[in-house]
């Protein structure tokens, strides 16, 4: 197991073959990539308008809606570059089975644990994706471009960890976190086929 993955928690490694699925139409995963920053962005307007009281929260995720929709222009401008435009947003059935691991209902802080783990675990899985891109594409200029959008994906990774420990009790929270690790590592085996940030 490479030291990426152990950093992030991961289980299982992305299939490096992905890459070469990848290759074969860069227009396909730039339009799915952009729309995977534009989610993040909402995502984090979502935990201000849903978790106002959560000071320190509100004030990282203001933030981060400033910085996704940043990489989203970066991304969109190569689309343009490319002589090619942003095509429909993409259907994501990674995130679509994630999310259905834990239990609907609960408590307030209960629900924000668990939408932090989330939104943990999908930047940890990105931040895997893009490092495999950084390192794997023959398209040297572009693995740049995803190496540097990498280490910002592993700083979203530990902040959204990090505050899902503050909020919930320590050792229940890090139970939770490696169950849902184990969960995801079965959605990967599915997954890897496609021309996907995350399938």
């Amino acid at each position: 197991m490479s030291d990426a993955i152990k950093m992030l928690g991961l289980k299982l490694p992305t299939d490096p073959r992905w890459v070469n699925i990848v290759e074969k139409n860069v227009e396909e995963i730039l339009t799915d990539h952009a729309f995977c920053e534009q989610k993040a962005a909402s995502t984090a307007i979502s935990f201000i308008v849903g978790f106002p009281e959560y000071s320190d929260l509100v004030t990282e995720m203001t933030a981060l809606v400033k910085e996704e929709i940043s990489h989203f222009k970066m991304v969109h401008d190569r689309i343009l570059a490319n002589g090619w435009v942003l095509g429909r947003d993409r259907r994501d059935d990674y995130v679509i089975k994630l999310i259905t691991f834990f239990p609907k209902g609960g408590s307030r802080t209960t629900q924000l644990v668990h939408r932090l783990l989330y939104a943990a675990l999908i930047e940890a899985r990105s931040c895997e994706r893009f490092r495999l891109l950084s390192e794997e594409l023959k398209d040297k200029e572009l693995a740049k471009f995803y190496y540097n959008l990498m280490v910002s994906e592993a700083n979203h990774y530990t902040m959204f960890l990090g505050f899902a420990r503050q909020y919930g009790n320590l050792e229940e929270v890090n139970k939770k976190w490696q169950e849902l690790l184990t969960y995801e590592a079965e959605i990967m085996k599915g997954l890897s086929k496609t021309e996907t940030i995350h399938g």
